[in-house]
């Protein structure tokens, strides 16, 4: 049966309207249309965010959600399209929204991260968020950008390209999969609890698939995904690591996947039996559905579970869904116990980081001649970011529950982030002097040592509080080496970086050397992503085309982290020629 959007998208093509509703939907699976949109439309979409009570895992709690809907509607667009997405706030708390991969070409003032492009949509208030689709075609996701507000405030963004897919599979549908976490008590105090005492946060209770936790969880049998397909048919799935605090592993029972996209990206396909996903990442595959055989019960068991790079405490459980073969006995029987449920033999082992690192270097931009791989091949500036967690010396007459008694923060290049109490954007296009912020972040460790062999324990930085950023001139080549280092702990880091994809050239274990690693750069066809697992003890080596004027948040996708200051930005400055500057802030920007 064909959906409303799928209805929709064929209008479009056949009477060219100019004006259209996208598809904002829960439903678990679509079907998909190849079309080409000769025109660009206005499509407008209206978002409500309210609390609704949701029972989970024994628990009924009232959540934040997005049209009541947990998680969010799907947003469904064309390659081209302008975009204009009212929010209205109908909570008593601040909230923001962003648009995560989305470029936001001249349009910053609809990224969406709280006192950084924008200030909050206040108690009562609305903002639409206008931008344009560039260049841009596959999965991303939007969520909210302020506190831990994305626990449960988060949906799947769909871009459909202009031209045929570049894979000859026929898709029958597709599927979101969406990763979260749920916790039964009240997500909104744990920040909170971090920053009056410095600790870390509490694990959540559970992951979930598209908001359902699944049948290993108490009380969850009724919360399974269980999705239907037909025999012998390829699907599309389209998945997002939702979660606020862990990289997951991904399998299904007796099926391989077939990777296509990244972060809306086209890649080289290859087949893997897992997959490993950051918070914050997106990945198109396709699934065939060739393994039902008549003597089988044509149900197969999916599982997610996390990757651990951490000594912190962590949700160490695996959710589940299923999938379910029509026609087959599947079809009439019950769920199995979860003492008889025998999780994908391939479901790589919570400390596999041999797989986590040979999944990842398998990825490549697809490199085609309609799909080029528009990697620097030389740049402008090197910037060299140590990333780190810290511990902070406890002020005198405060009470601290890091260790030893300290304060848990975190840091890049030895500055830990500190949000101002106003727009960075709005300020630098105003040119407001401002004691809020500065552009003189160190491009540079200010620290030189062994950055990944010290003792976890017994070295630290304090590190300095503020609010730092770095600015580089419109068209810059920018590259950005991303280095982890052994404070408290060797831990996978994904950074996130707004406003623009870069390309993943170089990654690898131990102190970066400029001189050695760059000659083992892959400027060919490295993978195109926004967010970047910079690998535990190791570095990684990003190259931006720095072309979109505007003010650019960088933070890790560890909502912990960026809770304890792993963030900072940069700026892009306005080029010369009109198409190369931020346009005018809109007229309902929200006011600090």
């Amino acid at each position: 049966m064909m959906n409303t959007y799928s209805v929709l998208a064929k209008i479009l093509v056949l009477t060219f309207v100019v004006t259209s509703i996208p598809f904002c939907s829960s439903s678990n699976t679509s079907k998909r249309y190849q079309f080409n949109v000769l025109y660009a439309c206005v499509c407008v979409c209206l978002l409500v965010v309210e609390w609704k009570n949701i029972t989970r895992v024994c628990s009924t709690k009232a959540i934040l959600t997005v049209n009541g809907e947990y998680p969010g509607p799907t947003i469904a667009v064309n390659e081209g399209d302008d975009v204009e997405i009212k929010v209205t706030n109908g909570v008593s708390i601040n909230t923001t929204i962003h648009w995560h991969g989305i470029k936001q070409l001249r349009t910053g003032w609809a990224d969406g991260p709280a006192y950084v492009t924008q200030c909050p949509i206040t108690p009562g208030r609305s903002y639409t968020y206008k931008f344009t689709v560039t260049g841009q075609r596959g999965t991303l996701w939007w969520h909210a950008h302020i506190a831990w507000q994305r626990a449960t405030v988060y949906g799947a963004i769909i871009i459909y390209p202009r031209m045929p897919y570049p894979f000859a599979a026929p898709v029958e549908a597709e599927i979101p999969i969406i990763f979260g976490e749920w916790w039964n008590l009240p997500v909104e105090g744990i920040e909170d609890e971090m920053y009056k005492y410095g600790s870390g946060p509490n694990s959540s209770d559970a992951y979930t698939i598209n908001g359902l936790p699944g049948s290993l969880y108490p009380c969850s049998v009724k919360d399974t995904f269980i999705q239907t397909v037909e025999h012998d048919k390829i699907y599309m799935l389209r998945i997002i690591n939702a979660a606020l605090n862990d990289e997951l592993f991904f399998a299904i029972s007796n099926h391989t996947l077939t990777v296509v996209e990244v972060d809306a990206s086209y890649t080289k396909p290859f087949d893997t039996e897992a997959i490993m996903i950051t918070p914050g990442q997106t990945y198109t595959v396709l699934l065939n559905t060739n393994q039902h055989k008549p003597d089988s019960s044509g149900l197969f068991v999916m599982a997610a579970r996390p990757y651990l790079t951490t000594v912190f405490p962590f949700d160490n459980s695996t959710t589940i869904g299923f999938l379910k073969y029509k026609g087959s006995k599947a079809e009439h029987m019950v769920l199995p116990k979860p003492s008889n449920l025998v999780l994908p033999r391939h479901l790589p082992r919570m400390e596999d980081h041999a797989y986590a690192t040979k999944f990842v270097s398998k990825l490549r931009s697809l490199g085609t001649t309609r799909y080029p791989c528009k990697v620097p091949k030389k740049i402008d500036k090197r910037v060299v970011i140590t990333i780190s967690l810290n511990l902070q010396d406890c002020p005198a007459n405060e009470t601290c529950k890091g260790f030893n008694e300290k304060r848990y923060a975190a840091s890049m290049n030895n500055q830990s982030f500190v949000r101002p109490m106003t727009s960075i954007l709005e300020w630098h296009y105003k040119n407001y002097s401002s004691m809020q912020y500065s552009h003189d972040f160190p491009l540079q460790p200010p620290h030189v040592f062994d950055y990944t062999g010290v003792d976890p324990l017994t070295h630290n930085l304090n590190p300095n509080f503020g609010t730092k950023l770095f600015a580089v001139e419109y068209g810059t080549r920018l590259e950005i080496v991303l280095q982890d280092t052994s404070f408290l702990n060797l831990e996978n880091h994904p950074i996130h970086i707004h406003g623009h994809n870069f390309f993943v050239v170089g990654r690898g274990f131990g102190n970066f050397n400029a001189e050695k690693d760059t000659t083992q750069y892959n400027l060919v066809d490295p993978p195109e992503r926004n967010t970047v697992g910079v690998p535990m003890g190791g570095w990684a080596a990003i190259r931006i085309n720095a072309d979109n004027p505007g003010v650019w948040f960088m933070h890790c996708h560890l909502e912990e982290h960026t809770s304890w200051g792993l963030a900072s930005g940069f700026i892009v400055k306005d080029g010369v020629k009109p198409s190369q500057r931020l346009l005018p802030p809109p007229d309902d920007l929200p006011p600090c």
